[in-house]
């Protein structure tokens, strides 16, 4: 389950409930998943959408997402640094970023501009839909593994448009997870 973190209130929210309003107060989604059967560590891609299908649908009814596939990145992924130099600079999307973590972890930052930047570490289980608009930046944990499906409303996905604003570099690209004490 999710885990957030609003360091500049040194701040930690747990639980489902917790995270899903505090959340909500950004417009950003965030849920929880099991599985309609279970899944082995080496499923593969049509094996792991099966198994979400019927939330993959009810999501793409709700939110007019017209394809998924499932991304798994890991250190033995090429041009691995590159990739993640893409996702971890303050950016936005036309199209809402929607992810749902089946292995490893990651670190969403988000910049409301309203209220302080939120770091939230998901883990497998967790459904966060940032939606358009929303500036914000991806960290992979130090195992440098995650395996996510996910939502495009455009089939060609989606575009980066970076601020360059550097509000990212002031945040360490480092999950927390739960034993992080505020």
């Amino acid at each position: 389950m999710a885990v957030l973190r609003i360091s500049e209130e040194h701040r930690t929210i747990s639980g489902r409930t917790e995270v899903a309003k505090y959340l909500e107060t950004m417009a950003i989604d965030y849920d929880v998943w099991k599985p309609s059967h279970p899944l082995s560590s080496s499923a593969s891609q049509e094996e792991i959408l099966e198994a979400y299908s019927t939330e993959i649908e009810k999501l793409k009814a709700a939110g007019g997402y017209v394809t998924a596939d499932v991304i798994n990145v890991n250190p033995q992924t090429p041009n691995l640094d590159a990739m993640l130099a893409k996702f971890s600079r303050e950016h936005w999307h036309d199209e809402d970023e929607v992810r749902f973590v089946v292995q490893g972890r990651g670190l969403f930052h988000v910049n409301p501009k309203t209220s302080p930047v939120v770091g939230i570490e998901v883990e497998p289980g967790d459904l966060i839909r940032v939606p358009r608009g929303t500036l914000h930046w991806f960290d992979l944990c130090s195992d440098k593994q995650i395996r996510c499906i996910r939502l495009f409303q455009d089939p060609g996905g989606w575009t980066p448009w970076y601020t360059d604003s550097g509000v990212d570099e002031k945040f360490e690209p480092v999950c927390f997870g739960r034993s992080f004490v505020a």
